[in-house]
């Protein structure tokens, strides 16, 4: 058996967590730079659509009495990593899915009443985190998440938990859930699908194998096996990363090199920290900036280009080289930049690089970056930066409406009055 824990509209969960004023009040989060919703209470969710722009939604949010916030990562983050690791406590196998979102592996269970152990994962967590949450259990992975929306869309009756265990709860389960809501089933997968008269999850289960395999390939017939109670989908493993990408939008738009090519470095360096933590190294650094598209008055441009390192590196100072040079020959003048991004590609583990016969990375590079890591890892906020950086500038959104950073930061901790 598995289970799938979701937090509920978590983003808002967390801003309520330390504002219980907020309960039962419509609120919204916005994107970075405050342009659009990307997370909505069940209050605020008739009168605001999901990816609405908040500059289109001003008055909206006035009439409705709608709190709104920047978004709080900092918090969110924190928050998800306490949710999950009171998760970590029910089962040994879990797979964290998402920020909000996990499978428990239930191996062993077979003699517990699962619903009760569902009950007890919400109490737990409720009650060491205040986040509420929706579990859904079932002997697959793609039936936990019809459970899980069970447990969702009808709170009262299921009390946050709902347990798929026999093959009657599961065809009426499916039977229930339209195909456009199947886990998997994307909108383009989803319209040929009604072309053919599936309109539910079950009907997608009664199709042939062969014709799901020609239409939705090899991952849309183990979707369906799954559906089918078979279980096909295994917990993933933690997997190194193909890509590492730190991008931007700038807070204003940037003309001059100088100010680009200083947060392009930054982005690199951020490539770069991320590629040690994991012991990998990059063998490509990709550099691209655009324009901003909405601005219909300015002249636009776009542009790319991939840099192949002399070595594989993970030194902050040869890939923010790389990354500048790369830079450096996409740059044009007379455009107003509002975008740029770094991505290191090639990657590979450190311990089985290929060496360069001809060059070598400079021995002192990395006992250099240990160091920067372990001192900014205690000190916090990246104290020790490159000279091509900015030390008095980290990369800063417009988040007019950001609420404290209460678990992360010690002056922003909640104050208490006795």
């Amino acid at each position: 058996m598995f289970a799938l824990v979701d937090c509920n509209n978590f983003y808002a969960s967390c801003e309520r967590l330390f504002r219980p004023n907020l309960r039962g009040e419509p609120i919204v989060v916005l994107s970075n730079n405050d342009g659009c919703v990307i997370a909505r209470s069940n209050e605020a969710k008739p009168f605001i659509p999901m990816g609405a722009p908040a500059f289109k939604y001003h008055q909206t949010f006035i009439d409705n009495n709608i709190s709104v916030f920047s978004s709080n990562f900092a918090l969110y983050g924190d928050m998800s990593s306490r949710v999950m690791n009171t998760l970590a406590t029910f089962s040994p196998d879990i797979e964290i899915y998402s920020i909000d979102e996990a499978f428990l592996k239930l191996d062993g269970f077979e003699f517990f009443n699962l619903e009760e152990y569902g009950s007890q994962i919400n109490e737990k967590v409720t009650k060491h985190t205040g986040i509420s949450i929706s579990v859904g259990i079932a002997p697959t992975k793609a039936l936990t998440k019809v459970a899980n929306r069970i447990s969702k869309k009808f709170p009262k009756q299921t009390k946050g938990v709902y347990v798929i265990d026999t093959e009657e709860k599961r065809v009426k389960a499916l039977k229930w859930l339209k195909i456009g809501d199947v886990w998997g089933i994307g909108s383009r997968h989803a319209y040929k699908l009604s072309n053919k008269g599936v309109r539910t999850a079950y009907d997608f289960t009664q199709l042939p194998d062969a014709w799901v395999r020609k239409n939705l390939a090899v991952v849309g017939l183990r979707l369906k096996r799954d559906l089918e109670g078979i279980p096909t989908l295994g917990l993933e493993d933690v997997k190194r990363k193909k890509g590492i990408a730190t991008t931007r939008t700038f807070e204003k738009n940037h003309t001059d090199l100088f100010n680009i090519q200083e947060r392009v470095a930054t982005f690199a360096v951020t490539c770069a920290e991320k590629l040690r933590k994991q012991k990998s190294c990059c063998n490509m650094v990709m550099v691209f900036v655009h324009t901003n598209g909405h601005r219909k008055d300015l002249p636009q441009y776009s542009r790319s280009i991939v840099v192949k390192t002399a070595y594989p590196t993970n030194s902050s100072i040869d890939i923010v080289s790389d990354a500048v040079k790369g830079l450096k020959a996409i740059y044009k003048e007379g455009y107003h930049y509002k975008k740029a991004g770094v991505i290191v590609m090639g990657i590979t583990p450190k311990n089985e690089k290929q060496l360069n016969m001809f060059t070598k990375e400079n021995p002192k590079h990395e006992a250099l970056m240990e160091v920067i890591d372990r001192m900014n890892h205690s000190i916090g906020q990246k104290k020790l930066k490159l000279a091509c950086q900015d030390l008095g500038r980290t990369w800063k959104m417009n988040q007019e409406r950001l609420s404290p950073r209460y678990t992360t930061r010690l002056d922003e901790i909640i104050m208490i009055k006795v």
